[in-house]
């Protein structure tokens, strides 16, 4: 057998998501673990796509994107955060919002380069920085508020800090940022030339009347900023992999010659479809208010249980305290809630470098009624 090369992710198994999913699958336990919809899209939007396909558009897209679905994007972007993005050269169409996190990643981390970011933290980060040679400094927000210390973060940089990763809102605490926050980062890179990747694919998923901060809004960062949103999480269609990268132009250029030799472009009739479909603003301008009667109805559906339940201010996962049912590790609770109480969450540890325990689990709340239902009904045996 064939001596193979060390590994360049030694220390990288299949993920947690996966994990649990697999263990719900073998379990026939309600899936609220991994982050997607069990309910249709939109029927005029699944139209869309068949009429693109019937007509034969089936071919090779343009490398950035299809042009019409990037002016869309564009005009949400302006209308949302009266941000100024041109469509054919500073906004590129990708093949989700993880391939254009790892684009950028890639475009712009030598060896060595120091990346921060902040934990919990999406999985993808810290995998995707060490492939190519960097080095990830992290800040751990902590339960129950997950708050930034941004004076303990100042001591984070160095000269040799190259990118700041920010998930606004936050997978999976369901944190989002406040403009004091915005305003301590503008100081933080102040007179740098340290990049920001901005990772916003909730955007369109914040409750209360609450209002995203997008780091575009920002002329002083937008600069610097790549921005990475996902129709994943804005149309429930996360298996058609579509998302995209808006930045200045001088980025975006670096950002594209990974991108050609990455995937090139993107699945063409889908992009047609979507820039038909987003033609229409009420398609996406309510998703807030979608989701919100999704978690209120989980939220209060847990409320007479022993779980404490954590702000969520965005996305569509809620987090949950258990101390007061088990004394278990999370992934050891989360295991035991998947075999014997038929509910798979995922174990917040999974989101931290040194698998710090909080005794917290999330749930995702985009699923139908009835699914909800049942987990409730469920989870209130405990």
């Amino acid at each position: 057998m064939i001596q193979l090369p060390l590994s360049k992710l030694s220390n990288v198994g299949t993920t947690i998501f996966s994990q649990m999913t697999q263990l719900a699958n073998e379990n026939e336990a309600i899936n609220l673990s991994q982050g997607f919809p069990d309910f249709m899209p939109d029927a005029e939007l699944l139209d869309q796509v068949n009429y693109f396909i019937k007509k034969g558009f089936n071919q090779y897209a343009p490398l950035g994107g299809i042009i019409g679905l990037k002016e869309e994007i564009a005009r949400k972007i302006e209308n949302s955060h009266k941000a100024i993005y041109h469509p054919g050269t500073e906004i590129t169409v990708t093949a989700g919002g993880t391939q254009a996190i790892f684009t950028a990643i890639a475009a712009f981390i030598k060896k060595d380069d120091e990346v921060i970011i902040f934990e919990p933290a999406y999985d993808c980060y810290e995998p995707t920085v060490e492939l190519f040679g960097g080095i990830v400094k992290r800040f751990e927000m902590k339960a129950p508020d997950y708050t930034i210390d941004w004076s303990v973060v100042k001591t984070l940089i160095s000269d040799k800090t190259k990118m700041i990763i920010l998930n606004n809102p936050n997978n999976p605490s369901g944190r989002i940022l406040k403009e004091e926050d915005i305003q301590e980062l503008i100081q933080l890179v102040k007179g740098t030339s340290i990049l920001i990747l901005s990772d916003e694919v909730y955007e369109n998923i914040v409750f209360d009347g609450k209002k995203h901060l997008s780091i575009c809004q920002y002329p002083e960062l937008k600069e610097r900023s790549l921005l990475v949103a996902s129709f994943g999480k804005l149309f429930h269609v996360t298996g058609w992999k579509v998302g995209y990268c808006a930045a200045p132009k001088n980025l975006t250029d670096e950002f594209r010659k990974v991108h050609q030799f990455n995937v090139f472009c993107v699945n063409t009739p889908i992009q047609l479809a979507l820039a038909e479909y987003m033609k229409n603003d009420e398609h996406y301008t309510h998703l807030n208010q979608f989701f919100q009667e999704k978690r209120d109805f989980l939220r209060q559906g847990l409320a007479n249980t022993s779980f404490e339940l954590l702000d969520c201010e965005g996305t569509y996962f809620q987090a949950v305290k258990y101390s007061a049912i088990s004394d278990k590790n999370d992934f050891d609770f989360a295991t035991e809630l998947t075999i014997s109480h038929k509910v798979a969450t995922v174990p917040f540890s999974s989101f931290y470098k040194n698998k710090l325990n909080e005794n917290v689990i999330r749930l995702c709340f985009a699923k139908k009624e009835e699914t909800l239902e049942r987990a409730i009904e469920n989870l209130s045996r405990l």
